[in-house]
């Protein structure tokens, strides 16, 4: 298997050509557009994580994108320095036979990263990934190599649209939603795209960002 790819199959994309350059299209224009309202608040953020030495202000992570490739992606970072090396937290938590992999209590988050995340801030420099085509606006949030690894096979067609900043999970109670049912709710989204749903989505997303719901 290749190393860029996590799947050796998947079923073939469901955006036709059109669709994809358009929603391409969105993505430039849309994500030029917040890097240039957004870049004071940017500049404010790395300020602050600097000031609050939890380490290096952007947190890095391999996910996996569109087609089972593997891309890193970036964060402002909320946990303190070398978080994914304690591994007590760093595996799914088990809450009534539901898999988590989220927590409203994690001891490895910093005051200022919880509110980065209680305001969903820290997402931003993933304008860079929409930019540099790693990801969409819109579409399934892209999961951690160890979580696909877990899927049963009718779960990669999630992985048959570009990977989301923001999706119909987010926008339905984020990490309150179970791992098996966020991954039907982006199932949802395959099925029943649309440049429309899109649009939607992105209208409803500043509201579920304001509520705060399941940021943690």
């Amino acid at each position: 298997m290749r190393n860029d790819l996590l799947v050796a199959a998947i079923e073939p994309a469901v955006i036709n050509a059109t669709q994809r350059r358009i929603k391409r299209l969105l993505d430039i224009v849309l994500t030029a557009v917040l890097l240039a309202l957004t870049w004071p608040l940017f500049i404010s953020i790395a300020i602050l994580i600097w000031v609050e030495r939890s380490g290096p202000v952007l947190f890095q992570q391999q996910r996996v994108g569109e087609g089972g490739r593997l891309f890193t992606m970036y964060k402002f970072r909320t946990m303190i320095l070398g978080a994914e090396a304690l591994e007590a937290t760093m595996h799914a938590q088990v809450r009534n036979g539901t898999m988590q992999h989220k927590r409203s209590d994690d001891p490895r988050v910093t005051p200022l990263g919880r509110w980065l995340r209680r305001t969903s801030l820290d997402e931003l420099p993933q304008l860079v990934n929409v930019l540099r085509g790693d990801m969409s606006l819109v579409g399934p949030r892209p999961e951690l190599p160890w979580l696909v690894a877990q899927y049963e096979p009718w779960q990669y067609r999630r992985l048959g649209v570009p990977q989301g900043l923001t999706g119909l999970w987010q926008i339905n109670g984020r990490a309150h939603n179970p791992m098996h049912l966020s991954t039907d709710i982006d199932l949802d989204y395959v099925e029943h795209y649309s440049l429309w749903l899109d649009l939607s989505i992105l209208v409803k997303t500043p509201l579920a960002v304001w509520r705060g719901d399941g940021a943690f």
